[in-house]
């Protein structure tokens, strides 16, 4: 069930935000820039559990309960036998590297099992703009460093189930290999991981692709080098492994063999040809190499299929198949063997829709077959297994399909598959939408049905398209990729089904009426069907609309402030208009197709558009709308803008792109015009939250760029003064679809995500405070300057250099003012001041200074009589050198 989803649409947006560059200025700025703190904030996900496709689990050989899962554009996650959840590893890549939040494949080293190591980047066309890169870490995971590559890596791309296309070798675990797209081969690394370069003697790159004559570049990529295979009986501990096999995406030379350590390459001989190698699993103890094979590289697509056995002591192959080629019309590609029992192997049929995925097993090396269900009489079932999904009830997609689909499915896109390999009765496979388990697997063999639950529990994978948390109600209403939407009504637990009747296979846009929020209204995408709905209880039902002439897709969509009337802007047709619920639309005047939507949330009659850098205005229900004469903003569509609840005609606007204007503007006049907010270099999202206990303004939050730093920033102020509300290790990737803060609980905030599902973060209430005794030594550089000076006040910018030889990891910096200044307020840092003495110490994500770095922070103070720089700055003990 996945996906180039909002990728196609939303990575071209993101692609052009994210080359960066300063916002072009205008008119009716603030004389001060934007001040920054930080807080403390505590961050957990809206429970889903799962939601995306899962195209890679990997145990490790040697210590029992270390596992690890990879996610085509949600990270990568650990496994925690003692409370059976999954932990995220890779919440720390920031936005400029977005990409890599998107995992080709993971290695976890047997030899040494703290080490593991993830293959990462989302598209190997331009919609990533960077390279791939190899991450490492020596604490499985909890941090790393990496090494960037040459060429681009595609979690996302078609072709991303089969693998593992990176492998550490189980004998010498410095060296690693790395299977490569787009004709760039296989690639090594002699020291775990840090340095690559490319095995020249190999000799085929691959050539196959899903579709070469797609022009985006997203289905002709050729899919490469797919997998890497050790034959660990041909080596000894400290030497490098001399047998090694490799899968190359070629119908016709799909598996190819080293016998001295990667020196020299041959084809294997004898090979069946037509298909491609999914998969490659070695059984050493019996000399096997068993290969899955399907017609396409999936990881939708497949029509046919083979299972084959290569006998690695003798050159034999054997078609293993369970069923006939010409009863096929799927491909196989999970694959696995029981590492207790070599003789066990299992298999999945990936493609197979309908009426079900199916899985295989066999206990004689593949001999003979058994499968997890078979027809009695046609349309009837038997299964194998029971399957309870209590734990994420919404699998069953609130479906009662017809014989013999089943609900909830064995699955679709069934292209992990893993035997525990200290555990027999443990298997674990990934679907698109979740990762599902057994404990009692063997009881397949003896005539017993195994039990099969979700095994998926804090693997958070969905992309969020947009958010809202009405002030009554559910606390949280979601628009999602892949499976519609949720309303989750607890925070902690898992909802008992997404949105249906009608069930959109992506919402893109969904809104409240502020003053009545039991009306809900949500647009989405659906292959047959409408493509909006309608809701009177707050989410909990619903019921569809009808589509003006030529929709296409879901858009945007808009609910009058009590519920009387809606705007939508699909795709496919312009801007349109109802009262009630969406019997009948009629086209909007004076707004062109494709504007962005939005209601006022004080007056039913007014509705708000955004398109092509124009504001649009309408006063009459959306029937007519009328260019707003306000100028300087962004020109291009990436722009999401909000009206303040409670606030008729007070509206904020988010957006741009670094060729043009790029930031965050204010109107209080009903978008006649807007003033543009210093200091705030970019922002891609705003939203509103309750007030801060001694404010009256509503607290806004947005995802944005802020003193240099991206993050998710709040203001209690009306943007005067911001905090960076997450830190470097939360960081999320690209979160520009949405942002809402809860009018309910002060503080907290809602971040949609594009594959870690939805993120919340309550404040802990006690700023950044100081930090954990940093004393640095060393020599050190002090720049103070005055930036901003006003009667009574002033702001000052202050960068701190290590100067000398040995990295901080933290810092405290004191001085004394000649005056009688005051620090109101300092951002990049927590201080304290007694007297005439301040004290500013780094915060949690600005501790680590290397030798020849600089750390910068400001403030704003007050002052009467002079205003005098500092004579003097320290750091610990040592006194720093001014600039």
């Amino acid at each position: 069930m996945r996906r180039t989803r909002i990728l196609t649409a939303l990575l071209a947006l993101a692609a052009g935000l994210l080359t960066g560059g300063p916002p072009a200025a205008l008119a009716a700025e603030s004389p001060r820039a934007a001040a920054v703190t930080a807080d403390t904030y505590t961050w957990k996900n809206a429970r889903i559990d799962g939601g995306g496709f899962v195209p890679g689990i990997v145990f490790n050989r040697t210590e029992k309960d270390l596992a690890y899962a990879r996610t085509d554009i949600g990270g990568a996650y650990r496994w925690q036998e003692a409370s059976r959840t999954w932990t995220p590893l890779l919440d720390h890549v920031g936005w400029d590297d977005w990409g890599h939040t998107g995992v080709v494949s993971v290695a976890s080293d047997a030899v040494d099992p703290d080490r593991v190591y993830a293959a990462v980047g989302t598209y190997t066309n331009d919609w990533d703009p960077g390279n791939g890169a190899v991450l490492r870490s020596a604490d499985r995971g909890a941090t790393w460093e990496k090494a960037d590559l040459p060429f681009k890596l595609g979690g996302n791309m078609p072709g991303r189930g089969m693998g593992e296309r990176l492998a550490v070798d189980p004998h010498d675990n410095d060296v690693l290999y790395l299977g490569a797209p787009s004709g760039n081969g296989l690639w090594r690394s002699t020291d775990a991981g840090a340095t690559w370069s490319e095995v020249t003697a190999f000799p085929n790159p691959g050539n196959y692709a899903q579709d070469p004559s797609d022009t985006s570049g997203y289905a002709s990529d050729n899919q490469g080098i797919v997998w890497v295979t050790f034959d660990e009986s041909t080596g000894t501990a400290g030497t490098p492994t001399k047998t090694v096999y490799v899968g190359v995406a070629d119908k016709e030379n799909a598996v190819y063999r080293s016998t001295d350590a990667g020196a020299t390459w041959q084809r294997v001989t004898g090979q069946p040809t037509g298909y491609l190698a999914h998969k490659g699993v070695l059984d050493a103890e019996n000399g096997y190499l068993y290969l899955a094979y399907s017609d396409t590289g999936g990881p939708y697509d497949g029509g046919k299929g083979r299972l084959y056995r290569y006998a690695t002591a003798t050159g034999a192959w054997t078609d293993v198949s369970p069923v006939a080629e010409a009863d096929t019309y799927y491909g196989f590609s999970g694959l696995t063997v029981d590492r207790q029992n070599p003789g066990t192997v299992m298999a999945t049929a990936y493609s197979s829709w309908w009426p079900d995925t199916q899985i295989f097993r066999s206990t004689d090396s593949g001999a003979t077959w058994t499968r997890a269900w078979d027809y009695t009489s046609y349309p009837t079932r038997e299964n194998r297994y029971t399957m309870d999904v209590s734990s994420s009830p919404w699998l069953t997609w609130g479906a009662n399909p017809t014989p013999p689909e089943q609900t909830p499915k064995l699955g679709w896109m069934t292209e992990a598959l893993e035997i525990d390999p200290f555990d027999s009765d443990r298997m674990m496979y990934g679907t698109g939408a979740t990762i599902y388990g057994t404990q009692d697997l063997t009881k397949w063999d003896s005539g017993g049905k195994f039990a099969i639950e979700p095994m998926v529990r804090g693997l958070e994978e969905t992309a969020v398209n947009d958010l809202a948390s009405p002030p009554s109600g559910a606390p949280l209403l979601s628009a999602l990729g892949d499976i519609g939407g949720f309303r989750h009504t607890s925070l902690t637990e898992v909802p008992s089904m997404m949105f249906t009747s009608p069930n959109f296979t992506s919402t893109t846009s969904l809104d409240f009426a502020e003053s009545n929020p039991d009306v809900v209204v949500r647009a989405g995408n659906l292959d047959a069907g409408p493509h909006i709905a309608f809701s009177t209880d707050n989410g909990a039902n619903w019921f569809g609309g009808t589509d003006p002439s030529g929709v296409s897709g879901g858009g945007t969509v808009a609910a009058g402030a009590d519920g009387s009337g809606f705007v939508w802007s699909p795709d496919g047709a312009g801007v349109h208009y109802t009262t009630g619920f969406g019997t009948s639309w009629q086209a909007s005047a004076g707004i062109p197709a494709g504007a962005v939507v939005e209601s006022d949330r004080v007056d039913p009659d007014t509705f708000y558009g955004f398109e092509s850098g124009k504001f649009y205005v309408s006063t009459d229900g959306g029937a007519t709308f009328t260019a707003s004469a306000a100028t300087g903003l962004p020109a291009g569509d990436s722009v999401r803008f909000k009206a303040l609840p409670g606030g008729e005609g007070d509206i904020w606007l988010a957006g741009g792109a670094a060729e043009g204007p790029y930031g965050l503007w204010h109107s209080t006049d009903g978008g006649a015009s807007f003033t543009k907010l210093p200091g705030v270099e970019a922002a891609d999202t705003v939203g509103f939250g309750k007030a801060a206990p001694d404010a009256t303004y509503q607290t806004l939050f947005t995802s944005a760029k802020i003193g240099g730093v991206r993050g998710i920033f709040r203001s209690t102020d009306e943007g005067a003064t911001w905090t960076r509300v997450n830190d470097d290790a939360h960081q999320w990737g690209w979160t520009g679809a949405a942002i809402t803060g809860d009018p309910r609980v002060y503080g907290r905030v809602y971040v949609a995500t594009n594959g870690r599902g939805v993120v919340y973060g309550d404040t802990a209430g006690t700023g950044p405070g100081p930090g954990p005794d940093p004393t640095p030594t060393g020599a050190c550089a002090v720049t103070y300057t005055v930036t901003n000076q006003w009667t009574g006040g002033f702001q000052a910018d202050v960068r701190l250099t290590n100067t000398g030889t040995s990295a901080w990891t933290g810092w405290s910096l004191g001085w004394s003012f000649g005056g009688d200044q005051k620090v109101t307020q300092m951002w990049n840092a927590g201080h304290t001041q007694s007297g005439t003495t301040v004290t500013a110490e780094n915060v949690g994500w600005n501790g680590n200074v290397a030798p020849g770095a600089s750390v910068g922070f400001g403030f704003t103070g007050s002052w009467s009589g002079t205003n005098a720089e500092p004579t003097s700055f320290r750091l610990g003990d040592q006194v720093c050198e001014q600039a």
